[in-house]
């Protein structure tokens, strides 16, 4: 088996790890959260793949979508749903902004790793920084729907 094949398994396996460190109390949040992130990788990653910035040429159902299924729509969704369920409410502006850069910057790495050494992932038009742009822009986006969803909830079922 290629190495390309082992890395979307250990995405898999990575991935349902990650599921066991969501707390029983947050998981509406997580769910809220890789639903709302799936939309968005959902319709900008067809918009990259149409507009031929990135390719993907090893992937799952390749005759449906040409892009990464196992990355999209599984990984960064998860990793999303861990990013809402743990961050730092209450702490300082500095520290949360610095959050959105480790999860961001970290990806990006893994990314830029697989891009170089892999057939994963190919940047056509693209490069590392509009990934990294890209990832913190959906996490913030991520969370302020999270707040809004809840917030909302929350008013809706108080009584008058």
């Amino acid at each position: 088996m290629r190495i390309e094949w082992w890395i979307l398994l250990s995405a898999y396996v990575v991935g349902i790890g990650l599921l066991f460190f969501i707390p029983k109390n947050k998981i509406r949040l997580a769910v809220v959260a890789f639903l709302f992130k799936q939309v968005i990788t959902f319709l900008f990653g067809l918009v990259v793949v149409e507009l031929v910035l990135i390719e993907y040429p090893v992937r799952l159902f390749p005759s449906i979508n040409r892009t990464s299924f196992t990355f999209e729509y599984f990984f960064f969704p998860i990793v999303c749903a861990i990013f809402n369920v743990w961050y730092p409410n209450g702490r300082s502006t500095l520290i949360q902004w610095g959050y959105y850069v480790v999860y961001s910057s970290i990806l990006t790495i893994l990314e830029v790793i697989m891009e170089k050494h892999t057939n994963l992932i190919k940047y056509v038009n693209w490069e590392w920084y509009y990934s990294w742009i890209t990832l913190c822009l959906t996490f913030y986006f991520t969370r302020l729907f999270c707040i809004w969803f809840f917030k909302k909830g929350r008013l809706a079922s108080m009584k008058p």
